[in-house]
C-alpha cells in the first residue's frame, strides 16, 4: 500500500514538473524581456505616452501574454505574471492587443492624468455631435496608414446604410482630405455609388507628402474597394503615394486638388454648405479627412512671419546643400529631417531643443542621431529655443536667460501640429480632452 501511494506521488510529482516548470520558465524567460525592455525605454524616454497608448485592467488580466506576442512595436511586457505598458510611447494604435485579449483587460486611451490630449468629440461610427458630420483618420487621433484607411472605410458603410436624408438635389457627401483616410472613404463611396466630390488642399497622399523623401512609412495589409488588397508592411512615402495614385486611376476617381475648404456649415438636418477657395459645395453629409499636422504649431517669435527661410516641413532634403540649417525641435520629424539634411553636400546641420536629451523618439532614430553627433555631422544645442529670428541667424535663449546667435540660411520647425480648433468649432463640433481614462 506504502509502495502505491509512493508511486501514485512519483507520478504526480513528474506530471507537476512536465507542465508546470515549462510553464514558470516560460514566465520567467518573458519578465526578463520586460526587464530589458523597460531599461530600453528608460534610456529613450519611451516610458511616458505621447498620446494614445494601452492601459491594463489588473482586475481583469489573466496573463495569457497574448497581447504581447501580437503586438510588433514592444509596447507591452509581463510582470508577476500580468501584462503591463512598458514603451507606451511607442504605441501607434493598430489595436491587436486590445483585440486580442480574451478578457477585454486592455483599452487603448489618449493621454494621461498629467497630460491631457484635445480632440474632437466623435462617436463609435466617426460621427461628431454635429449630425452628418464624420471625422476619420488623424485629426481624431489616428494616425497610422492602415487604421486611417479602415476608418474610412467603415465611415463609408455605415453611411451607405443610414436612411435620413436632407433636401432633394444636393451631394451625398462631400470629402475634405485625400490621405489614407480620404481616399479610403473616397474609394469606398465609389464602391457605394454615392454621389459626392473630394476635396484636398495639396495633391493626393495628403500630409504624407509633407514627410522627408524615402521616409519609411509604417502600414500593414489593407483592402481597398474596387482595387484589391495591398500587402506591403513597410513602404517609402514615395512608393505609397505613387499605389494611391494608381488606386485613383483605377477606380476612375475625381479628386479636386490644390482646393482649400474655408468653412463648413451646417443648413438644416442632412444639408450641409461647404465654402471653399474656388466656390460652394451643398451635400446631405460630410466627412472631414484632413490631418493635425496639416496645421503646423509655430514659435510665435519676432521674424517668423517675415522671414521666407522659415519652413515647417522638408520634402527635398536635396534642394538644401552648402547651407547652415538650423532644426527646431527633437521629435522624430526634426530628427530625420535633420538626419536627412547632414547627407546633403556642405550643409553644416544644428538642432535647437529644449531639453537637455531626446526622448520619445523612435530608437532606431535614437541610434542614428547619437552616431551622427559622434562624427559631428550634426551638432545639437541643448536646452535652447529660439527667441528671434532674422534673414540670416537665430538668436537662442538658454534655460538661464542667456542669448547666443548662430547663424541660419534656413530654419526648419518641427515642434508638433495643431488642433483646426477655430475651424472645428465654426462647423460646431466639441473639442474634448482626454486624459487616460478608458
Amino acid at each position: 500500500m506504502e509502495q502505491d501511494t509512493l508511486v501514485i506521488w512519483a507520478i504526480g510529482f513528474g506530471l507537476t514538473l512536465v507542465t508546470v516548470v515549462p510553464v514558470v520558465l516560460r514566465l520567467r524567460h518573458k519578465e526578463r524581456q520586460t526587464d530589458a525592455l523597460e531599461l530600453k525605454a528608460l534610456k529613450y524616454g519611451l516610458h511616458e505616452p505621447a498620446s494614445l497608448h494601452p492601459i491594463v485592467d489588473p482586475a481583469r488580466c489573466i496573463g495569457t501574454s497574448t497581447c504581447v506576442s501580437v503586438c510588433p512595436e514592444d509596447v507591452l511586457g509581463i510582470r508577476l505574471g500580468q501584462a503591463i505598458a512598458v514603451s507606451p510611447a511607442r504605441c501607434i494604435g493598430h489595436g491587436l492587443c486590445e483585440r486580442s485579449c480574451p478578457v477585454e483587460a486592455i483599452q487603448l486611451v489618449f493621454g494621461t492624468e498629467k497630460r491631457g490630449v484635445d480632440l474632437p468629440r466623435v462617436k463609435g461610427n466617426f460621427e461628431t455631435n454635429v449630425e452628418g458630420l464624420y471625422i476619420v483618420g488623424e485629426l481624431g487621433g489616428m494616425g497610422l496608414v492602415a487604421n486611417a484607411f479602415e476608418q474610412g472605410r467603415q465611415c463609408i458603410d455605415g453611411i451607405a446604410r443610414e436612411t435620413g436624408e436632407g433636401p432633394e438635389g444636393l451631394l451625398d457627401l462631400v470629402i475634405v482630405g485625400c490621405g489614407p483616410a480620404g481616399l479610403s472613404a473616397s474609394v469606398t463611396a465609389a464602391s457605394q455609388n454615392l454621389e459626392f466630390v473630394t476635396v484636398e488642399k495639396e495633391d493626393i497622399g495628403g500630409t504624407v507628402r509633407h514627410y522627408p523623401r524615402k521616409k519609411i512609412v509604417m502600414t500593414r495589409p489593407v483592402t481597398v474597394p474596387g482595387y484589391g488588397k495591398l500587402s506591403m508592411r513597410e513602404i517609402q512615402k514615395e512608393q505609397l503615394i505613387d499605389i494611391w495614385k494608381e488606386v485613383v486611376k483605377s477606380v476612375g476617381l475625381e479628386v479636386a486638388t490644390g482646393e482649400t475648404v474655408a468653412a463648413v456649415q451646417r443648413i438644416a438636418p442632412f444639408h450641409f454648405r461647404v465654402t471653399t477657395d474656388r466656390g460652394v459645395y451643398e451635400s446631405h453629409r460630410v466627412v472631414l479627412a484632413i490631418g493635425r499636422r496639416g496645421i503646423p504649431r509655430k514659435l510665435s517669435v519676432p521674424g517668423e512671419d517675415e522671414s521666407p527661410h522659415v519652413v515647417y516641413s522638408l520634402r527635398e532634403p536635396e534642394a538644401y546643400s552648402n547651407d547652415s540649417i538650423l532644426v527646431v525641435g527633437g521629435g522624430d520629424s526634426a530628427v530625420e529631417a535633420a538626419l536627412a539634411l547632414a547627407e546633403q553636400p556642405g550643409n553644416r546641420v544644428k538642432m535647437s531643443y529644449r531639453r537637455s536629451s531626446f526622448s520619445r523618439i523612435k530608437p532606431g532614430n535614437h541610434e542614428r542621431i547619437e552616431a551622427a553627433l559622434k562624427q559631428g555631422t550634426i551638432d545639437v544645442l541643448w536646452e535652447t529655443a529660439p527667441v528671434e529670428i532674422g534673414s540670416d541667424h537665430v538668436v537662442l535663449e538658454d534655460q538661464a536667460g542667456a542669448r547666443t546667435e548662430e547663424r541660419a540660411d534656413c530654419v526648419f520647425v518641427f515642434i508638433g501640429g495643431e488642433l483646426p480648433t477655430d475651424f472645428l468649432r465654426s462647423a460646431g463640433v466639441e473639442i474634448e480632452t482626454h486624459f487616460g481614462a478608458p
